[in-house]
């Protein structure tokens, strides 16, 4: 779906389409509503606490996904979604525990695998308490920025929703941009974290 799409939408709707768009676009939806903020169609406030509910309800729901049902194939499906076999379970175990706030902020930044990399917390049983700590920091550092993007982009044009109109190309473009830099940095960031094997050669964890 296109940011217009879902600008169109958010602003027929408002918060009754928030919710079950955000669920399947959380960060482009984030943006956009922040944008239709900053021409009061939403409480900016209101906002961070739908966006944080929404990521740590997900969260939640594929923790305990994992936790409660990591042998099952679906389960198993998203553990090779990030190319994690049964037999390098343990070494995901260890990268949880000793790098917890790292693999925690490259696996929900993921884009398209974050949900795996959940999973994959659950299925090694991260204790309770770390992963929510650690995930909420990521989800407010996350959707905050995103969220404050998108008012100050509209406060640029002075609430002109013409000029905004007329301008979401170049914001998608940046977009663009930005993701590139990411997936860039995602990529090196893997390298960094991926754990070794006995002989030194990187397994495919991350």
């Amino acid at each position: 779906m296109s940011p217009q799409s879902i600008a169109h939408l958010i602003i027929a709707y408002r918060y009754w389409i928030l919710v079950p768009l955000a669920i399947v676009e959380g960060p482009v939806v984030a943006f956009v509503a922040g944008t239709a903020a900053s021409l009061g169609y939403f409480n900016l406030y209101a906002l961070i606490a739908v966006f944080f509910v929404r990521d740590m309800g997900m969260d939640a729901l594929y923790y305990f996904s994992g936790y409660f049902g990591g042998r099952t194939a679906l389960a198993k499906r998203m553990l090779k979604k990030i190319g994690i076999r049964e037999e390098e379970i343990d070494e995901v175990r260890l990268l949880w525990e000793k790098h917890p706030a790292r693999t925690m902020f490259v696996g929900k930044l993921s884009y398209g695998v974050a949900q795996a990399f959940i999973v994959a917390a659950g299925v090694v049983k991260m204790r309770l308490r770390l992963f929510f700590a650690y995930g909420a920091l990521v989800a407010v550092a996350q959707y905050g920025t995103l969220l404050l993007l998108g008012y100050f982009f509209g406060n640029a044009f002075g609430g002109n929703t013409a000029l905004i109109a007329e301008n979401i190309q170049y914001v998608i473009a940046g977009f663009a941009v930005v993701v590139s830099a990411y997936y860039m940095f995602r990529w090196y960031l893997r390298g960094k974290l991926r754990p070794k094997t006995p002989q030194g050669v990187s397994n495919q964890v991350l």
